[in-house]
């Protein structure tokens, strides 16, 4: 076991909390698989008695480091049906309880989404929101296998060709197969990833937590997942039920649909978000000029995208193509305190479609950096890569399964004319994976108590989250009436909190019981700035 943890020469593959206004929104949380888990026993004992050694945490991790956290590396299988085999290490951070010993409850682990997400610092991340349950656990971080400081699975840097100056729909769809074939090429062909790539999915990383909880020494776990890291958990409970002690999570998508069908069915609800919106836009006509009703607002930002579907917007020397703003316009109508970010890049992109936009204003230029950057092309393909490994893709091969995805992408636009091509089109590589994902789908199916909370404009369908509900008997769910993805701890990001599902979180996790009956928390009123 090494005695330091490396810094940005093992980053891999990161989607931090910093990028999920930008991106979290344009990926589905994942769909659940993995086989049942191996039994405890002397294949894994040696992992779970392992002993850890405690060390200053990486450099970069100024607040952990701050907080007094000590971080160490978790040896794991990379392949649980082979434990004698090849290991990786997985990082971990925590910070110790400080309450005194007859109150403690043990470790809270938490994952913050993606999926791709590293999520060393998360838990400590959480603490302001914790309020003093902090004190009652140690709060322990994970960087989930290949991202982050764990075990890297880095694929070859992407060449993309700059986009042409003239295309149609049909021409950017077929551009996007080309880059998701370069996408998983680049990703087998790199170092030995041919050997990790199969043993990325989110049935390992649920093994992954329990060997660590195992090797902290403890009988069970208690968690916090968003996004992502709720349906983690819920894996979590489903693989390991007798190892649960409280767990929460928030903003879960349905376990009985395939990571294809859940990408599809965000696009419904962006269009619903993309409506309300406008018609907030169009109360503030004088600041944002983009029309007086919801319907002119809308109008404008449809009629960019069909000329952009024909000629890529010209901005600060890039071409905007129309798979790119349906992106950039999705990510936004996550939050809607992101109502006058979202005004303001509108703004410019109406002005550069009609040749008046001399340079772009600072949300576009910073949401164009963001997206520019490798380490965010990274981030991405990481959390594709884990979606890949978790399966329900369509299949049949090449080209005829391109086909399907052509064909919803076309149908779509009759209902979703602005989100149906982007949530039907080729987001992923998957299809070209060399081999499909080795295990079959888990059944949600238990009575773990598990506390859910979910908002009930989630771009992942609250009818969604209904149907994890009931899959899970043992569950309660606080649910409030807002436009958002994650409702607990909401103003550690400078949201709006939902004062009523905090008190269910701390209530729960400090060693209450589970609501008696499911929660409807009141709607706060959204911190938005009005400002053009």
């Amino acid at each position: 076991m090494r005695a330091t943890l490396t810094t940005t020469a093992r980053r891999g593959i990161a989607l931090g909390l910093g990028l999920a206004a930008v991106l979290a929104g344009g990926l589905p949380a994942q769909t659940l698989t993995g086989r049942p888990a191996p039994p405890a026993g002397p294949d894994l004992a040696a992992y779970e008695h392992q002993r850890l050694d405690w060390t200053p945490c990486p450099a970069a991790q100024k607040e952990l480091n701050a907080a007094g956290a000590r971080c160490a590396y978790v040896t794991v299988p990379l392949d649980y049906a082979d434990p004698h085999g090849r290991t990786i290490e997985i990082a971990i951070s925590r910070v110790e309880a400080t309450a005194p010993a007859s109150e403690r409850r043990g470790v809270l682990l938490s994952n913050p989404g993606g999926p791709g997400g590293p999520g060393l610092a998360h838990t400590l991340a959480l603490r302001p929101a914790l309020k003093d349950v902090a004190d009652r656990y140690d709060l322990i971080g994970f960087d989930p296998r290949f991202l982050g400081e764990s075990t890297p699975l880095v694929c070859a840097p992407a060449d993309r060709p700059a986009p042409p100056v003239t295309t149609s729909a049909r021409a950017g769809f077929d551009a996007a197969v080309r880059d998701a074939r370069e996408d998983a090429r680049r990703c087998h062909e790199h170092g030995d990833n041919r050997a990790l790539l199969p043993h990325a999915s989110s049935r390992d990383v649920a093994r992954d937590m329990d060997v660590i909880r195992a090797a902290l020494g403890r009988r069970t776990l208690s968690y916090y997942g968003v996004s992502y890291g709720a349906d983690l958990g819920v894996t979590y409970t489903q693989m390991f039920p007798r190892r649960v002690d409280r767990f929460v999570v928030d903003s879960v998508t349905d376990p009985a649909a395939t990571q294809y069908e859940q990408f599809r069915r965000s696009g419904a609800p962006a269009e619903r978000a993309l409506d309300e919106w406008a018609a907030w836009t169009a109360r503030r006509h004088a600041a944002y000029r983009l029309g007086r009703t919801a319907a002119e607002v809308r109008a404008r930002v449809e009629e960019v995208l069909a000329h952009a579907e024909r000629r890529p917007l010209p901005v600060a020397g890039q071409r905007l193509t129309a798979p790119l703003l349906r992106m950039i316009l999705k990510q936004p109508l996550t939050q809607a305190e992101n109502d006058a970010l979202l005004a303001a890049l509108v703004r410019d992109l109406v002005a550069a479609d009609r040749g008046k936009l001399t340079e772009p204003g600072p949300e576009l230029a910073a949401m164009l950096k963001t997206l520019g950057s490798p380490e965010v092309a990274d981030s991405m393909l990481g959390g594709m890569i884990f979606m890949c490994g978790d399966g329900g893709w369509p299949a049949g091969g090449w080209p005829s399964a391109t086909e399907t995805y052509w064909r919803n992408s076309v149908r779509s636009r009759a209902t979703e004319p602005v989100f149906g091509p982007f949530v039907n089109g080729i987001t992923a590589p998957c299809l070209f994976f060399e081999e499909p994902p080795r295990e079959p789908a888990v059944t949600v199916d238990n009575d773990v108590p598990v506390l859910m909370l979910q908002a009930e404009r989630d771009h992942t369908r609250f009818a969604d989250a209904l149907a994890m509900h009931r899959a899970l008997r043992g569950s309660r769910l606080v649910a409030t009436d807002i436009r958002a993805h994650g409702v607990y701890g909401r103003d550690i990001e400078g949201l709006t909190r939902v004062p009523c599902a905090d008190r269910a979180v701390n209530d729960y996790l400090g060693g209450g019981a589970l609501p008696g009956r499911d929660v409807d928390c009141p709607a706060p009123t959204a911190r938005v700035t009005d400002r053009p």
